[in-house]
């Protein structure tokens, strides 16, 4: 068991870097089948949870396609961990729904973001029409009228953003019940907003019907500006400590527990990494002393190139866990409190 968590958590840490970055795969994939999704929960909370996937797909491989096949391994094995080290902060509070889709691999990604500074051409594609097919079936077929999160890492949070342009934008009796979305380890920026005036960011720790947004950065980047996949200018972030805006430092001592391995790396547990958190204005992000576990060269590589040389995404949730879980709560209740 400790060999096969501790491979897997090293998987999840190289498959979340490929949030930054074809051939398409067959047909928009059919969400009636369970096989299309991860996780259908059974209801026994009163607010639900839709959360997509970070990327779990490489690509590397002589011949592979641009996009995952919804039974692709690298998907299908990974989601669990990915699961429990994000997705799970939610399940406390709400039932979490989470689909699979085809997702854009590591390497066209990478190719991608080279040529063109962004990844925005291969989102709003294959991805985005899986998860809008997704959403549809959901609302339809399993939301029954409840509010809902929409949340996501990485290439989730990026499909995410682009759901709050246009998918709520075109069902706004949808996007009504929607008490937060949790938009983590991708720029939100002040353009998107301007852009999309039925957008709102977060103000504080409570306000509901908003976007929650974060990249984790260390020293290294946020004194070298360092450019990364996941970071655009004019890029906001809210502090998962304290809840502000402004460049207010919040100590260690805010933190109400880290997700971290347990010593024999069995399981996950709650710990103390020292994850302190401060708004970096002018550049969006989060600055943290916290560090990471160290990676292999290989990984670090791949992390640089993606993420800068001092980036902390593979723990823009698992640093701020509890923060995450007691946000979660008040942001419900908020919610209900103003319907």
């Amino acid at each position: 068991m400790k060999k096969i968590l501790s491979m897997a958590l090293a998987l999840v840490m190289t498959l979340s870097l490929a949030g930054c970055g074809g051939n398409t795969v067959k047909k928009t994939p059919d969400y009636s089948q369970k096989s299309s999704w991860y996780q259908i929960p059974e209801i026994t909370k009163d607010v639900d949870t839709f959360y997509i996937l970070a990327t779990e797909y490489m690509g590397f491989g002589e011949g592979d396609p641009n996009y995952a096949a919804m039974d692709e391994p690298e998907m299908v094995e990974g989601a669990p961990i990915q699961y429990a080290m994000n997705a799970s902060v939610f399940e406390e509070s709400t039932n979490v729904f989470l689909p699979f889709y085809r997702q854009f691999g590591l390497k066209y990604a990478g190719e991608v973001y080279k040529k063109t500074g962004n990844i925005d051409a291969i989102l709003s594609g294959t991805p985005y029409e899986d998860i809008t097919a997704a959403l549809d079936y959901y609302f339809e077929n399993y939301n029954n009228g409840r509010p809902f999160i929409l949340a996501g890492h990485s290439q989730g949070s990026a499909i995410s953003k682009l759901v709050l342009k246009k998918y709520f934008q075109e069902h706004p009796e949808y996007y009504e019940r929607m008490v937060a979305a949790y938009v983590i380890g991708f720029a939100v920026t002040k353009d998107d907003l301007a852009a999309n005036p039925h957008l709102k960011f977060a103000s504080g720790e409570t306000d509901s019907g908003v976007i929650i947004s974060w990249n984790t950065e260390g020293k290294g980047n946020v004194e070298g500006n360092v450019k990364t996949c996941v970071l655009y200018p004019n890029a906001i972030s809210i502090n998962p400590l304290n809840w502000k805006l402004d460049g207010t430092y919040a100590p260690a001592s805010e933190n109400l527990g880290s997700l971290v391995l347990n010593e024999d790396q069995t399981k996950f547990v709650i710990g103390d990494v020292g994850a302190d958190a401060q708004v970096i204005p002018e550049r969006g992000v989060i600055l943290t002393n916290a560090q990471i576990e160290p990676m292999s060269p290989e990984l670090a590589a791949v992390a640089t190139e993606f993420f800068g040389p001092d980036g902390r995404h593979e723990s823009d949730y698992t640093f701020y866990y509890n923060n995450i879980k007691a946000n979660v709560a008040k942001r419900i209740a908020t919610f209900k409190a103003n319907r």
